[in-house]
């Protein structure tokens, strides 16, 4: 599959999840629901793989990057996340969260001395401001705590780490679609002794509306998402994958008019106009030099 189409169903299949984690947090306790996402998730992946005979046995070194990988790709970064959901406006969180692809060039230079893009800093910039022009009412409107101002960023520089921590599993020789399967199965054991260590009651929803979510967060969501993002990381570097933190708020919104009648004002197809713009500005090919007609 061309990687402009693994691109696109990064984006699509995020845009889509907001819906699907509004529902699912609506019928349990929030750490629950990213354990019940993980866990049905990574039994699926690796289970089927072990089926299929395609589960190969991997060194101690390579499962500890694959451990790392868990914890900041598959855990800790959803836990700060939704930690910073409860007291924060959703306007605000994408703001915050769509700063991932400047936390990548960042941390990228910082841990992996890789120099990123020239183009990243004005298509963040761009993406950043039309992010928050669609939720302008939103964040004018919102207010924030400072505790989840810091669970925000947490969680966006987690899921940076973990970014850069999938390029380092590909260094390892470690399969992609084997090395998910174990990554997400050791962040649904952290996310399980998380839950433990706080005493979260263990309920079992019954309703269908919360494992139709479920069942969306974990496939699509999760196997098949992040399936397609580490494979536009490992293909085109952790910064200009990042961008897709900028765009998925606009398929997100793009869904709500259809299920929950937002309105698109003058500032949300702004937004909309400058995040495009932003990826245009990241992913244009540059012109070639028009060559000189040979001489008579």
């Amino acid at each position: 599959m061309p990687i402009g189409a693994h691109y696109a169903l990064t984006v699509l299949i995020w845009g889509l999840t907001w819906t699907a984690i509004r529902l699912q947090v609506e019928s349990t306790a929030v750490d629950l629901a990213v354990f019940y996402r993980f866990v049905l998730a990574s039994a699926v992946a690796l289970g089927g793989l072990a089926l299929l005979r395609r589960l190969p046995r991997f060194t101690a070194r390579q499962h500890g990057w694959l451990v790392l990988q868990g914890l900041t790709l598959y855990s800790i970064n959803f836990l700060l996340i939704y930690r910073a959901a409860e007291s924060m406006t959703s306007g605000l969180l994408a703001v915050i969260f769509s700063l991932a692809a400047l936390f990548n060039a960042f941390n990228g230079r910082l841990f992996l001395g890789t120099r990123p893009s020239p183009r990243v800093y004005p298509a963040v910039a761009l993406g950043v401001s039309g992010v928050a022009l669609l939720f302008w009412h939103d964040l004018r409107s919102g207010e924030a705590t400072p505790a989840a101002l810091a669970f925000a960023l947490a969680g966006t520089f987690w899921f940076s780490l973990g970014n850069l921590i999938s390029l380092k599993v590909r260094s390892a020789d470690i399969p992609l679609l084997a090395g998910n399967a174990w990554a997400m199965t050791y962040g649904a054991a952290a996310l399980g002794l998380w839950c433990l260590v706080q005493g979260v009651q263990w309920t079992l929803p019954e309703g269908s509306v919360f494992w139709g979510a479920t069942l969306f967060l974990a496939i699509p969501g999760s196997i098949i998402a992040f399936f397609s993002y580490i494979t536009v990381i490992r293909t085109l570097g952790a910064d200009k994958a990042g961008y897709a933190t900028v765009l998925f708020p606009v398929v997100a919104l793009s869904v709500s008019t259809w299920l929950e009648g937002f309105v698109w004002t003058g500032f949300a197809f702004a937004g909309a106009a400058l995040a495009i713009l932003g990826n245009y500005v990241l992913f244009r090919r540059p012109r070639r030099p028009a060559t000189a007609s040979p001489a008579a």
